[in-house]
């Protein structure tokens, strides 16, 4: 597998007046594309810190970061943009859909910055939707989805510009059992099947166990990183009793 993410002595440190806070404190990893792994670690361990880096969301103050082989570590903010629209994914725990905006027109919405055609828009959303089992609700709004199915739709904005990376931020935090099973099949087919690297942030051991390698992060280092044979959600999925995926009220 090729390289897609290097980090070098990744440093970051905030400063709170004249307080110095390090986040991160000289992590060195490297993620090969096509992996799937679950970043770990307590509140103020540095992970979530460590994903806004990956998503060049924020810039380290020292050391380097290697994306697709290209030091982004000190890119302008309008690079910095440019490779978050058209080669990152986002998914959150909060979903972070437009309330009034229906789900094909949340998919849509990074190709906006892409001077896409409407056409080719409508068709890439479509896709995606479709890619995520979400094609009879496409014209539906968040209100009237499900928790799972909102965060569907977000994973369907995250894949419609077809990204070498999806961060995923506590993706399940705010879904029952069996809708987190679903959710995490779905990054598993992902990955398996399309061989999109995702790196997952999550506190649950039992999440990360769905992904094939596990970096635990605390007080702002790597003091672990291993690779397993992960859980098969479908599998998991059988187990459960059925419960339908009901719109929302």
């Amino acid at each position: 597998m090729s390289e897609l993410i290097c980090v070098e002595h990744l440093v970051k440190i905030y400063y709170l007046g004249e307080v110095q806070v390090p986040a991160l404190q000289g992590v060195d990893l490297t993620i090969n594309a096509g992996e799937f792994v679950a970043v770990m670690g307590p509140s103020g361990s540095g992970k979530s810190t460590f994903m806004n880096i990956l998503g060049c969301l924020d810039r380290p103050t020292k050391g380097k970061y290697y994306f697709e082989r290209m030091d982004v570590s000190n890119l302008s903010r309008d690079d910095l943009a440019r490779i978050r629209n058209k080669r990152v994914g986002f998914v959150f725990q909060t979903f972070n859909l437009l309330g009034r905006t229906s789900a094909l027109e949340n998919v849509e919405l990074p190709l906006f910055y892409n001077n896409t055609s409407s056409r080719e828009r409508r068709q890439r959303a479509m896709e995606a939707l479709v890619s995520v089992g979400l094609k009879e609700r496409e014209h539906h709004v968040p209100s009237q989805l499900s928790g799972g199915q909102q965060q569907r739709v977000a994973i369907a904005r995250a894949l419609v510009n077809n990204p070498s990376l999806i961060l995923a931020d506590e993706p399940t935090g705010n879904l029952d059992t069996r809708t987190s099973l679903e959710i995490m099949d779905i990054f598993q087919k992902l990955n398996q099947e399309s061989r999109i690297t995702i790196i997952l942030v999550t506190h649950e051991r039992d999440i990360a166990s769905y992904a094939s390698r596990q970096v635990v992060v605390r007080d702002g280092k790597v003091i672990k990183d291993e690779s397993f044979q992960p859980r098969q959600a479908a599998q998991d999925l059988t187990q459960m009793p059925v419960v339908v995926d009901e719109e929302a009220p």
